[in-house]
């Protein structure tokens, strides 16, 4: 008679989300990945008929934490010749089809195990970020949603969910899904940066406000929350308060020729022409040591404009927003700065990085892993390794 042997699959959680930019005329903010720290571990049975199935299988995730993608996945299909049905299994083998951007395979198998778990709710979750990924914004709605339909708690799918509705268009299902993950971990600086975000693009501007400055309590180094809540501040017309934000980025991080050229323009639009051309000489001189040299030349153009037409604002300059241009980003929007605060909301959002681990992969051995995650260059929601 068969033996049914059970061993423990413990999701590792490690989020690291989308990332979402705002850019406004004078305000222009900095991607920035919505980044989940830390790790949680929920203990779930995995069970197969099969003692060889079993070990293969094990053996495969300490392979796939290993970062050996191609040991790992030779011990997983092994595995699932003997137990097609093993769920976790055909997880991991999504999970390192979905590093390597197997999107087709890695969807089929999320599928699969879905299929042979219906309650498998990190399964529905992963299969919402290959769909994503795939551009396949409403199906990775719904999958997010089957999740939630099975873990209701599950902070990364209310996340996950909204950055999709918010590229939908969808604002205020975005901003219910980011609130309803903040209040499950209200810990989470770039939930409140994005649901500030989707506020500033819905018009709700204190609201908007008040969601970047708690992301600011919580990350205070956070230079998007910075930027984009003075930007709204002088759309208000507090433009005191504007400079002492972009001033208070500056001193949390100095190298920071975004905020510099923010205050500049701030300054310029006060009269205050002197600290105007100061801020965007140093904001070239870090553009031009960051490589940006369009953008540091672009600098001149203003510094001259500010030492011979002060009675004119700067308007012929073309910029480039600095947060697309001083990361790898590719997009090329520009923005004419003018003494008016015109709010440009943009959603980006990288591939989904996130995955629910299972098995005990090597401690710390996937914050190694090439995910995508480390360059912000296109939009992307969060993601579960499974």
């Amino acid at each position: 008679m068969s033996q049914k042997y059970c061993f423990h699959k413990y999701l590792h959680y490690y989020p690291q989300a989308f990332l979402v930019a705002t850019s406004a005329v004078i305000a222009i903010a900095i991607p920035s990945f919505l980044n989940l720290q830390g790790s949680q571990l929920m203990a779930q049975t995995v069970a197969t008929q099969n003692l060889e199935a079993a070990g293969l299988y094990q053996q495969g995730v300490v392979r796939y934490g290993r970062g050996d993608f191609q040991g790992g996945e030779m011990l997983l299909r092994q595995a699932l010749q003997i137990d097609p049905n093993l769920a976790a299994a055909r997880t991991y083998l999504g999970n390192i089809m979905l590093r390597q951007n197997r999107l087709d395979g890695a969807i089929q198998e999320y599928a699969e195990a879905v299929r042979i778990d219906p309650n498998f709710a990190e399964g529905y979750f992963n299969l919402g970020l290959g769909l994503y990924k795939q551009g396949q914004r409403e199906a990775a709605v719904t999958a997010y949603r089957q999740a939630l339909v099975v873990n209701p708690t599950m902070t990364a799918a209310h996340y996950n969910m909204g950055l999709a509705l918010y590229e939908m268009g969808e604002l205020g299902d975005a901003i219910a899904s980011y609130q309803r993950g903040i209040n499950l971990d209200s810990s989470n600086a770039n939930a409140f940066y994005n649901l500030g975000i989707a506020l500033q693009k819905q018009g709700q501007t204190q609201e908007a406000m008040n969601a970047y400055r708690q992301t600011l309590q919580i990350e205070p180094s956070n230079i998007a929350a910075y930027n984009n809540l003075a930007g709204l501040m002088v759309s208000q017309g507090q433009t005191t308060n504007a400079i002492a934000i972009y001033q208070e980025a500056i001193r949390k991080v100095p190298n920071n020729p975004d905020a510099y050229y923010n205050l500049g323009m701030t300054w310029y639009n006060q009269g205050e022409y002197k600290k105007a051309s100061s801020a965007f000489k140093r904001a070239q001189k870090q553009y031009r040591e960051a490589g940006s040299y369009e953008l540091a030349e672009k600098m001149t153009g203003l510094i001259q404009q500010t030492a011979q037409g002060r009675s004119n604002p700067p308007t012929t300059t073309q910029l480039p927003t600095p947060a697309e241009t001083s990361t790898e980003n590719t997009q090329n929007n520009e923005t004419t700065p003018s003494s008016e605060a015109t709010v440009n909301n943009e959603h980006n959002s990288n591939n989904p990085n996130t995955v629910f681990e299972f098995g005990q992969p090597i401690p710390g051995a996937l914050e190694n892993v090439d995910n995508g995650s480390a360059a912000p260059t296109e939009p992307q929601p969060a993601s579960l390794d499974k």
